[in-house]
């Protein structure tokens, strides 16, 4: 069962889903888990199907379209920033807290590729939240930056670029956009044959915009550094990731740097894009999830 929430994050009205238990039972409290997905993704794509098999397996789930895209409000559209996601996952929490039939002792986080840097995040900084699971997290620090985008020269570029763009929004209201994915512009935030998001039956959804990524984004996407944050996590961690998934060490080195000793690295099989809607990565990620979170219950 599925049904359509609304509630407030500093001023916009964000839009999710929840997913209730097929056999939900109005007189009992169930686990709540909330879902994030990958960077510039709204909540019919990977965060929606996770959240759908969780509930399955007993738990209420929320998965949202964080502010800036999809249902919910917030100007300008397409921004990534990670500091307002983290803000609305915060309020995602407090919502799943009071929401009715949520044991709001037992509230998790699961993140999907660069979720897990916002939801660790709030996971360190927010005691209701009793556990994280990160499936193939995109995580990075400035060298992986530079790796990834050009060098230092690239990034400077780009940075530039969102500095330009965020001036003109303030100056005239109006937002620059570059495509989320192509196959032929190299200047788009995702360039080259990233079947997930360019298949219709995969995450290129009605819901999506493969041709609006703001530009102002760059800066705040390229200087957002999660790595610091694993030393700061007091609660179970299950990290889920392959070889052939992104940045792969700095997976181990986020996961090696948690203190808590209640964390299990689970290394797999598959490409970064199986673990989004591969049907045997996500249930093989949905079955270890369910094991940890409901091993580490309060």
């Amino acid at each position: 069962m599925k049904q359509k929430v609304y509630f407030n994050s500093n001023g916009c009205v964000l839009v999710g889903n929840v997913y209730m238990p097929p056999d939900f039972n109005p007189e009992k409290n169930y686990p709540a888990i909330l879902v994030g997905g990958s960077w510039t993704t709204v909540k019919e794509q990977m965060s929606g199907l996770y959240a759908a098999e969780l509930a399955k397996q007993g738990f209420i789930t929320l998965a949202i379209d964080p502010r800036f895209f999809g249902e919910s409000q917030g100007k300008p559209r397409f921004w990534e920033n990670p500091q307002a996601k983290i803000e609305d996952y915060k309020n995602a929490v407090s919502f799943l807290y009071n929401f009715q039939n949520v044991d709001n002792d037992n509230i998790f986080l699961v993140s999907i590729c660069a979720s897990s840097g916002y939801m660790a995040t709030v996971t360190a900084g927010d005691k209701r939240v009793k556990g994280l699971a990160a499936v193939a997290a995109w995580l990075h620090d400035n060298e992986a930056v530079k790796m990834i985008y050009g060098g230092e020269q690239g990034v400077r570029q780009k940075i530039y670029q969102a500095r330009k763009a965020k001036e003109l929004f303030e100056e005239t209201n109006e937002t620059t956009f570059i495509p989320a994915i192509s196959t032929t512009d190299e200047n788009a935030a995702m360039f080259g044959e990233y079947d997930y998001y360019l298949d219709p039956n995969r995450g290129a959804v009605p819901q999506w915009s493969a041709d609006k990524f703001a530009v102002m984004s760059w800066e705040d996407w390229l200087t957002f550094n999660p790595m610091p944050v694993a030393a700061h996590i007091t609660t179970p961690v299950l990290m889920i990731h392959s070889d052939q998934a992104v940045l792969p060490d700095y997976t181990k080195k986020f996961f090696n740097t948690i203190p808590h000793q209640h964390k299990v690295l689970h290394w797999t099989n598959g490409s970064q894009f199986d673990f989004y809607d591969n049907p045997i990565q996500v249930a093989e990620a949905v079955a270890t999830i369910n094991t940890f979170f409901k091993t580490n219950r309060n």
